[in-house]
């Protein structure tokens, strides 16, 4: 039996903080489910569409990532999905009193599925989506921040990104 786990999020826009906690999910399961949470109450600055191109471009050719939407409880989708397991990825202890409230609540609505906490690694400590959009709005780039294809997406969506020369950072591939 496969060991399947769900990291949800918004993911506006994916970023390399996202991908290396794919990464290391994968050294514990042997299926990640990138799971696009559609939650009204947040606002974005990319349709559904153009995010799970941007995560699927980002995944390309490791079997082991499924991308997918979902809307309503996130315990309720990953117990459709066969999922045994949540990731979550934290950065400062901000993130964890927020996560842990929703890994206590999904504890309770089941009991089956585990919540797994992450830390992201220290070179994206600082790196958010929010962070990401505020930049590329000022003008900024966000080069080595978001995978090579975000980075294209970006700069089409976002004309007055400085253009700083190519991403070096490494695809999902070269990480594991």
């Amino acid at each position: 039996m496969q060991k399947i786990a769900v990291y949800p999020g918004t993911f506006d826009p994916f970023h390399n903080g996202h991908l290396e906690i794919i990464r290391r999910a994968l050294g514990t399961f042997d299926r990640v489910i990138v799971a696009l949470g559609l939650n009204p109450e947040k606002d974005t600055v990319f349709t559904v569409e153009e995010r799970l191109d941007m995560i699927r471009n980002s995944v390309a050719g490791d079997l082991r990532i499924e991308c997918d939407a979902f809307e309503g409880l996130l315990v309720r989708y990953a117990e459709m999905r066969g999922a045994k397991a949540i990731v979550r990825g934290l950065r400062a202890v901000s993130d964890f009193e927020y996560e842990f409230q929703l890994a206590l609540m999904n504890r309770k609505l089941n009991r089956n599925i585990e919540t797994f906490f992450l830390m992201t690694a220290h070179r994206y400590l600082y790196v958010s989506s929010r962070i990401i959009k505020a930049t590329v709005m000022a003008g900024g780039s966000p080069e080595d921040l978001v995978p090579d294809y975000v980075l294209e997406v970006l700069k089409r969506k976002f004309p007055g990104i400085s253009n700083h020369g190519l991403n070096s950072e490494p695809s999902i591939q070269e990480l594991g």
